[in-house]
Protein backbone atom coordinates (compact mmCIF):
# COMPACT_ATOMS: atom_id res chain seq x y z
CA UNK A 1 0.00 0.00 0.00
CA UNK A 2 2.90 2.04 0.64
CA UNK A 3 4.55 1.70 -2.64
CA UNK A 4 0.98 2.63 -4.48
CA UNK A 5 0.70 6.16 -2.00
CA UNK A 6 4.44 7.10 -2.98
CA UNK A 7 3.66 6.10 -7.16
CA UNK A 8 0.15 7.93 -6.70
CA UNK A 9 1.87 11.25 -5.11
CA UNK A 10 5.03 11.11 -7.16
CA UNK A 11 2.41 10.87 -10.66
CA UNK A 12 0.52 13.73 -9.34
CA UNK A 13 4.05 16.15 -8.49
CA UNK A 14 4.82 15.12 -12.30
CA UNK A 15 0.93 16.50 -13.31
CA UNK A 16 1.82 19.79 -10.97
CA UNK A 17 4.90 20.65 -12.54
CA UNK A 18 3.65 19.87 -16.00
CA UNK A 19 0.32 22.52 -15.12
CA UNK A 20 3.28 24.99 -13.84
CA UNK A 21 4.74 25.05 -17.42
CA UNK A 22 1.34 25.09 -19.01
CA UNK A 23 0.34 27.63 -16.83
CA UNK A 24 3.62 29.83 -17.46
CA UNK A 25 3.50 29.44 -21.57
CA UNK A 26 -0.01 30.67 -21.25
CA UNK A 27 0.64 33.22 -19.19
CA UNK A 28 3.62 33.84 -21.78
CA UNK A 29 1.22 33.79 -24.52
CA UNK A 30 -1.46 36.22 -22.97
CA UNK A 31 0.99 38.69 -22.45
CA UNK A 32 2.23 38.38 -26.21
CA UNK A 33 -1.24 38.92 -27.66
CA UNK A 34 -2.02 41.81 -25.03
CA UNK A 35 0.95 43.77 -26.44
CA UNK A 36 -0.12 42.44 -30.28
CA UNK A 37 -3.34 43.84 -29.54
CA UNK A 38 -2.31 47.31 -27.85
CA UNK A 39 0.16 47.56 -30.95
CA UNK A 40 -3.13 46.94 -33.37
CA UNK A 41 -5.15 49.48 -31.53
CA UNK A 42 -2.75 52.08 -31.38
CA UNK A 43 -2.25 51.82 -35.13
CA UNK A 44 -6.09 51.48 -36.04
CA UNK A 45 -6.36 54.57 -33.93
CA UNK A 46 -3.77 56.39 -35.81
CA UNK A 47 -4.77 55.31 -39.29
CA UNK A 48 -8.78 56.52 -38.24
CA UNK A 49 -6.91 60.00 -37.62
CA UNK A 50 -5.07 59.89 -41.00
CA UNK A 51 -8.80 59.34 -42.82
CA UNK A 52 -10.47 62.03 -40.72
CA UNK A 53 -7.42 64.38 -42.08
CA UNK A 54 -7.91 63.59 -45.64
CA UNK A 55 -11.53 63.53 -45.20
CA UNK A 56 -11.51 67.31 -43.83
CA UNK A 57 -9.68 68.46 -47.24
CA UNK A 58 -11.82 66.70 -49.47
CA UNK A 59 -14.01 69.42 -50.97
CA UNK A 60 -17.70 69.81 -49.88
CA UNK A 61 -19.51 67.77 -52.33
CA UNK A 62 -21.56 69.74 -54.77
CA UNK A 63 -25.69 69.62 -53.92
CA UNK A 64 -27.82 67.39 -55.77
CA UNK A 65 -30.12 67.90 -57.68
CA UNK A 66 -33.88 65.85 -56.93
CA UNK A 67 -34.29 62.92 -59.32
CA UNK A 68 -36.52 63.16 -62.00
CA UNK A 69 -39.35 60.91 -62.16
CA UNK A 70 -41.27 60.39 -64.96
CA UNK A 71 -45.16 60.16 -64.90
Amino acid sequence: MNDALTERIERLLVRHEESRRTVGLLERQVSELTAERDSLQSRLQAASLRIDAVLQRLPAAPPTLPEETTA
